[in-house]
């Protein structure tokens, strides 16, 4: 061989080196929050798929074949956990996932287990209805477990994409600074809507009553995951109006039929909040999530 030849292949071997030490990590996101810190954090070093969409109930997905051929790529499974996904996920788990994002492995990331949970029962009863035994799983409605999930997902994308992990490291260093700006601005907004009543239809805004103050005074559902009865509702009217509620929030994925019965009889505007990026038009981002939310709060607190 030529020593031309042998300076074109190891020219060649350089260019062809780098090139697949930076192809990307893969990441299956359960819901579209997450898929929305993926971005944030991976940029154009991360492939991502979410398994849901903005106005979607992830606890009632099917385990499509779909599914299961993304999962079977990803490098990443970055979930919700606390029993959102259990009708569905361990089927794909079974079927498709590699060993490395396998439960306690670097590539399954359950978002539940590295923030403080809400809700957790006391004891467990099928006459609770649809409870979550390792307690209230929709973590993503407070900004500070955004940001907490976000060092996690920056140091499991480093461990499975360690060629670009420097990429990851400045990525998050620079959605830490924007993410912090925007909370202190969400949370000055907040002060000017605690104590505001507000009956929900199901127990999934825990986390987003939690840091705002809002005064939860009724559930829709009488049993968590059970439509509420006729009865229940009669005795909701006298309860709203008793305690001056501002609003009745839901979510896009729940039925609005109830929030309507209840909203006709009392006055009570329903307010659809977004839920999760994607839940309105509007909610394109994490940080779009919050303002929307934000905003829709507002408008039916300062209504006359």
């Amino acid at each position: 061989m030529s020593r031309h030849l042998a300076r074109a292949l190891l020219a060649a071997l350089a260019v062809i080196v780098p090139a697949c030490a930076a192809a990307d990590a893969r990441v299956f996101a359960c819901e579209p929050e997450w898929a929305a810190l993926a971005g944030e954090i991976g940029g154009d070093n991360v492939t991502v798929y979410s398994a849901t969409h903005g106005r979607q109930d992830a606890h009632y997905i099917r385990a499509r074949p779909s599914l299961i051929a993304q999962v079977r790529r990803a490098d990443i499974v970055f979930c919700s956990g606390a029993e959102l996904e259990v009708g569905w996920l361990p089927l794909l788990m079974e079927r498709g996932a590699r060993r490395e994002v396998q439960p306690g492995q670097p590539g399954h990331l359950m978002a539940a287990d590295h923030v403080e949970v809400m809700e957790r029962p006391e004891r467990i009863d099928r006459s609770l209805g649809d409870i979550h035994p390792s307690g209230n799983p929709h973590v993503h409605l407070d900004p500070d477990n955004v940001a907490r999930l976000a060092v996690e997902l920056a140091g499991r994308l480093a461990r499975v994409d360690p060629a670009n992990e420097g990429a990851y490291r400045s990525r998050l260093a620079d959605f830490q600074a924007r993410w912090g700006t925007a909370t202190k601005r969400w949370r000055a907004r907040a002060e000017g809507l605690r104590g505001m009543k507000v009956v929900v239809h199901h127990a999934a805004w825990a986390y987003l009553l939690g840091w705002t103050g809002l005064d939860r005074v009724a559930t829709l559902e009488r049993t968590p995951g059970v439509p509420p009865t006729a009865s229940h509702l009669r005795r909701l009217v006298e309860r709203v109006r008793t305690t001056s509620a501002d609003a009745i929030l839901l979510a896009p994925h729940h039925r609005g039929d109830a929030a309507d019965w209840l909203s006709q009889r009392t006055g009570v505007p329903v307010v659809e909040l977004p839920f999760t990026v994607g839940g309105r038009d509007e909610a394109s981002d994490l940080f779009a999530l919050f303002d929307v939310t934000l905003t829709l709060l507002e408008e039916a607190n300062n209504r006359p």
